[in-house]
């Protein structure tokens, strides 16, 4: 679609994105680059999507208006329940295009990385449901937060390598699947999990989740008549869910996009994954973006409660529209988003995930009409995040 906020035909996104990668991935990268277009456009690959989506991934997902917390925030509420697809998460619907496109372009063996877990369960599921191999790398910290996630993956068929480098989190799972592609580029396709790396990925995970704002659309349309809010929400880490949640509408002035990062202990305390608020241009794997880096150029390590958010960059797209000011981005500290899912499931019955409890926070950053339609994905349900909540009961759950 032609839109001054999607990529350019370089692989940019203004002053963001391309591709820097070693030269044993570039024949790799740019092979990616040649085909993944006419492959996802093909009608052979969009019945086979679709049909999986349906019947696989249980889509479309519901749009449920929160007469609750609509009453609290004084608007109109709908939540994009993305929790609900199999797996608990959007990450499915990535994993699923990227598995079919690694197919139909004869790769046979899948890598992908992950934090929190829900994209490395999704690559691992649809590795059983195609009969591929998959290794998943995983921060040694999050396989211990993440255990739960971590026996699910083990339980498909999936190896699971535990990184202990850095602070043993998602970028340092992401720094070991390059080093494992490059050494086996022929034969290994990288399911990125998220709007991040090299450029056609960003674009490429931004088209697979779509389809969330695609139903969006035909879901306000039946609800309120027309087929666009005033407000969307999401949390953004690498920013996959957000991506989706706002592709229809990038370019439609009618509708504010509101995004919620990880403060971790405040954007300003140097304890956090705030990279908006917190970091300058950089280069972080395969992409140039904005980056948390010290003066001198190394990457600082991201601190967040929540293992799927704990990245030091951005997405290429997420960067453009913060700097361009198309996207209004909040730094939600670890105690509110806490508090936030505590109230998301007392007053609607509904556990999110710690990702998606940023989302919900930024509501009470936001001043908001009465006619104010608001759409907030919840991008994932929180089983996983279940003994991180316990921790916090006495303080919370009153």
């Amino acid at each position: 679609m032609a839109s001054k906020y999607n990529v350019d035909d370089n692989g940019f996104y203004g002053e963001f994105g391309g591709a820097y990668v070693p030269e044993i991935l570039y024949a790799t990268v740019e092979n990616l680059k040649k085909q993944y277009l006419a492959i996802i456009e093909s009608e052979e690959f969009k019945t086979q999507y679709n049909d999986l989506l349906r019947d696989y991934v249980g889509r479309p997902s519901p749009l449920y208006f929160a007469k609750r917390m609509s009453e609290k925030y004084g608007c109109q509420i709908y939540l994009k329940r993305e929790d609900l697809n199999h797996t608990g998460a959007h990450k499915i619907n990535n994993t699923i295009g990227q598995i079919l496109l690694a197919k139909m372009m004869g790769k046979n063996r899948i890598i992908a990385e992950t934090g929190a877990g829900q994209h490395g369960v999704a690559t691992a599921t649809v590795c059983a449901l195609m009969d591929m191999p998959c290794v998943v790398y995983q921060g040694a910290l999050d396989v211990e937060r993440q255990h739960t996630n971590v026996e699910r993956m083990r339980m498909l068929g999936a190896e699971v390598r535990p990184v202990h480098s850095g602070n043993k989190t998602l970028k340092d799972a992401t720094n070991e699947a390059i080093r494992d592609w490059c050494c086996h580029p022929q034969d290994t396709f990288y399911i990125i999990g998220s709007t991040v790396g090299p450029h056609p990925y960003p674009d490429l995970v931004a088209r697979l989740q779509s389809v969330i704002s695609e139903e969006i659309k035909w879901q306000l349309q039946d609800k309120i008549g027309r087929n666009y809010p005033d407000i969307l929400m999401a949390c953004v880490g690498g920013g996959s869910n957000a991506a989706g949640t706002i592709y229809h509408y990038i370019d439609d002035e009618r509708v504010r996009i509101i995004l919620a990062e990880a403060g971790g202990q405040g954007a300003d305390t140097g304890h956090t994954a705030a990279t908006i608020h917190a970091g300058r241009l950089g280069i972080l794997h395969g992409a140039r973006t904005l980056v948390m880096q010290t003066p001198d150029g190394q990457i600082m390590e991201a601190e967040s409660i929540s293992a799927g958010l704990d990245y030091p960059g951005i997405g290429p797209m997420h960067a453009n529209l913060a700097t361009q000011h198309r996207a209004t981005v909040y730094s939600v500290n670890d105690d509110e988003a806490l508090q936030a899912a505590y109230e998301l499931t007392r007053m609607e019955g509904i556990i999110p995930a710690l990702e998606s409890a940023h989302a919900v926070a930024a509501l009470q950053k936001v001043q908001f009409n009465p006619d104010d339609v608001v759409v907030l994905t919840v991008s994932g349900r929180g089983d996983k995040d279940v003994e991180t909540y316990l921790q916090y009961a006495d303080k919370y759950m009153k």
